[in-house]
């Protein structure tokens, strides 16, 4: 099964772009289920389905054309289907604060909820072959981080906490709800959650296998939007995700010539030049701006063919590694780039506000930097086969 996951800052028309390419998919014949990961749901508004006709109505797979499927899951039915234990303590708690019953529910749903729901279906349609491949629109590129940091997050915590806190709580419950002014967590609290974990164990790897999972950022030809997609690819790479594909949304089309839009085209043409300078060799895609709202079936099979012609296929493997990556060593960091047919002797480097910029010959490369290593400076460069390792130290 393949997945493809669909990441961009809110309103770049992130989810226009993943529903089109469930459209494409479904029309070379391939089992498609488009999944909404967004807490504010509008993949269903996207095949302009109608709130009365699908919100909130299972939380399953609807099927809305042939070989075509999309999801958006539905919290309150995933808490009474998964989180039944941990959600009831929780909201036990906070009715000891002097919550009402109705306000304890909802706050009883945590940030983390709606995202592990997610990766559980995946994770069930990855172990049945259900489907031939996965769109996730994502939140967000913060909350899109956080889906993609969970499971690592969850499988640190049961390894390290989880059996010495199941274990400490057994020893000393009894004690313990007789003086405090809560109950403490029942066993079932602590089932619940080993069986959540069970859902989701090896979804880790899957999402980090190139071959597999695919990241592609969805952005718009303006700076601001630039920056976040920008910071998006480095925590992607940072967690060990392939992001194949830069999709740019919503380009003035040539047949403007308004003299109204001038500036706004040049500023697209100069933002697009970085974009694509930026991200080399990750191809840039281009989508242009419609004359009318993409909703339905047949606006989002325009936007398909914009995107990849009529017989493009988007679940094609065509990147698995990734550009670069972060490591550490003791207190030594590294930034490691895959440069084949690169010679040392044509190399240059330097630090660019939290950018590395590495330059061969005419060629340049922007590498973002996470936040841990932002303020290092590149102290040293060696070839290790067709690896460039830069050393990054604190100044």
């Amino acid at each position: 099964m393949r997945i493809l996951l669909y990441s961009g800052k809110g309103g770049v028309g992130k989810t226009s772009v993943a529903a089109a390419t469930g459209v494409q998919l479904a029309r070379l014949g391939q089992k498609t289920l488009v999944m909404s990961v967004d807490p504010a749901h509008s993949l269903a508004d996207s095949f302009d389905l109608g709130g009365n006709l699908f919100h909130g109505a299972t939380g399953e797979p609807h099927e809305v054309a042939p070989n075509l499927w999309i999801q958006e899951v539905n919290i309150q039915k995933e808490i009474k289907r998964h989180w039944n234990a941990i959600s009831g303590y929780i909201t036990s708690i906070l009715r000891t604060s002097g919550l009402g019953d109705v306000e304890a529910e909802e706050m009883a749903i945590f940030p983390g909820m709606e995202e592990l729901s997610a990766l559980m279906y995946v994770n069930q349609y990855r172990r049945s072959n259900q489907f031939d491949v996965v769109i996730l629109d994502c939140a967000p590129t913060a909350e899109s981080l956080r889906f993609v940091s969970l499971p690592t997050t969850l499988d640190w915590y049961m390894k390290h906490i989880f059996s010495m806190e199941r274990r400490l709580l057994k020893a000393i419950r009894p004690i313990a709800n007789r003086v405090s002014p809560v109950e403490m967590p029942p066993e079932s609290y602590f089932d619940n959650v080993q069986d959540l974990f069970g859902k989701i164990q090896g979804i880790d790897v899957v999402l980090e296998d190139g071959h597999t999972t695919s990241v592609r950022l969805v952005t718009n030809a303006e700076k601001m939007v630039l920056r976040e997609t920008q910071r998006a690819f480095v925590y992607f790479s940072l967690h060990g995700l392939t992001v194949d594909q830069v999709v740019v949304n919503r380009l003035l089309p040539v047949e403007v010539e308004d003299e109204f839009f001038q500036t706004w085209r040049a500023q697209q043409a100069k933002v697009l030049a970085e974009i694509e300078g930026y991200f080399s060799p990750i191809p840039v895609s281009r989508v242009p701006l419609f004359r009318r709202e993409v909703l339905g079936i047949e606006r989002l099979g325009e936007l398909a063919s914009a995107l990849y012609g009529e017989t493009g296929n988007p679940a094609a493997v065509t990147l698995t590694e990734r550009p670069y990556s972060f490591t550490r060593e003791g207190d030594a960091y590294q930034v490691r780039l895959t440069m084949p047919f690169a010679d040392k002797r044509e190399i240059g480097l330097f630090k660019k506000n939290d950018e590395l910029v590495i330059e061969i010959g005419t060629l340049r490369r922007h590498i973002g930097l996470p936040t841990s290593m932002s303020a290092m400076m590149p102290s040293g460069a060696k070839m290790e086969g067709n690896i460039l390792v830069v050393d990054m130290r604190s100044v």
